[in-house]
């Protein structure tokens, strides 16, 4: 049993208060700025390129205007064709004037952000328009884009695609500096298939399940996937 001890010692008159469970944190020596209350814009993801108008093979490549009646009725003529549809299934649909002006007004966003470029193939010659061109998917740290192209009815058969991929792709290669530049079409599209190995993209074979299907976005088909190097030698177009 411990010891007791007889006389414990009596509490102070005036015992120290103890410390706060939180004590309240010292004030900065500098206190840090508020927010500003309208932040900058943040900058695009990558600078837009210079999209010059270019020539050669007999055509004139100029950027599509959203502002000009004549544009978007082509844009609309070339979206809402039976052949296009029947290979293309655009994540924008394109039925009629305005959602052709959405669409345009959407691709010109994405040349702003430097991600896409968009050319209307016209003549050299009158300035009639024939088609579209346009690159894709524009990866500047890996030095690479895809390209894209479709022809308006009346102009087919006269090798416009072919010409105007060839002027894209020796622009794209030499201003851009891209160093590779893909193409990939539905299965058993054997135009496109044509003209991609006549302009130098070599085919690489066949990607699973990699676009959508005709008509639809719940459902995939395969493509063809073909690409061209900055270094492979310049396809003669005869």
């Amino acid at each position: 049993m411990p010891p007791v001890d007889a006389h414990p010692p009596k509490p102070p008159a005036h015992p120290a208060p103890s410390a706060p469970a939180h004590p309240a944190p010292s004030a900065p020596a500098h206190p840090a700025p508020s927010a500003p209350a309208h932040p900058a814009p943040s900058a695009p993801a990558h600078p837009a390129p210079s999209v010059p108008d270019l020539y050669g093979h007999g055509l004139r490549l100029r950027p599509w205007d959203p502002d000009s009646d004549v544009d978007v009725e082509a844009w609309l003529h070339g979206h809402t064709d039976p052949v296009f549809r029947r290979w293309n299934t655009p994540l924008r649909t394109v039925h009629d004037i305005d959602s052709a002006r959405e669409s345009m007004a959407a691709r010109a966003e994405s040349v702003a952000r430097g991600t896409s470029v968009a050319y209307c193939v016209t003549e050299a010659d009158g300035g009639a328009v024939l088609g579209h061109i346009g690159l894709n998917a524009m990866d500047p740290v890996m030095s690479r884009a895809s390209l894209g192209y479709w022809v308006l009815p009346g102009a087919r058969g006269r090798g416009v695609a072919t010409r105007a991929l060839a002027l894209t792709s020796r622009w794209a290669f030499s201003e851009l500096e891209l160093h590779r530049l893909e193409l990939d079409h539905a299965l058993r599209h054997e135009a496109s298939c044509r003209i991609a190995e006549r302009c130098g993209f070599r085919y690489e074979g066949t990607l699973r399940g990699a676009m959508f299907a005709e008509g639809r976005q719940d459902a995939f088909r395969d493509a063809h996937l073909h690409a061209r190097l900055a270094t492979d030698p310049e396809p003669a177009l005869g």
